[in-house]
């Protein structure tokens, strides 16, 4: 089992940038494919990044792709999703999810272990 929290989220300007992260404690964290998700108010979680275990693949929603940059330390046991160019769009509670199966895991249900969540708002 793994536990997450997340940190990083806030209120910020249209254009502005963040970075989230994600602590992971319990097994081994190497061991889990890692993923970010979002969910507005009023609409369903929906999938933003992911990254394999090594770190060395990376998937993105295109809503995302060239925006946002998902990235993992290992030895730290914490993964990241730096955002640029945030839009009013992006505003959402974003949780980090850890996935035992193999896969890109583009869906919730894909994931085993989930974050409480961060807010960030962008303002217009």
């Amino acid at each position: 089992q793994v536990q997450l929290v997340e940190s990083g989220g806030g209120l910020v300007q249209a254009g502005d940038s963040l970075r989230l992260s994600c602590a992971a404690s319990g097994r081994t964290f190497s061991g889990y494919r890692m993923g970010w998700f979002r969910q507005a108010p009023g609409k369903e979680r929906e999938f933003a990044a992911s990254i394999s275990r090594s770190g060395g693949g990376t998937d993105y929603a295109d809503s995302v792709k060239g925006r946002f940059t998902i990235s993992r330390d290992n030895a730290k046991n914490t993964v990241y999703l730096q955002m640029n160019s945030l839009k009013p769009e992006d505003t959402a509670i974003y949780y980090c999810a850890a996935r035992t199966g193999w896969g890109i895991g583009m869906e919730a249900t894909d994931y085993n272990y989930w974050g409480q969540g961060t807010q960030v708002t962008v303002s217009s």
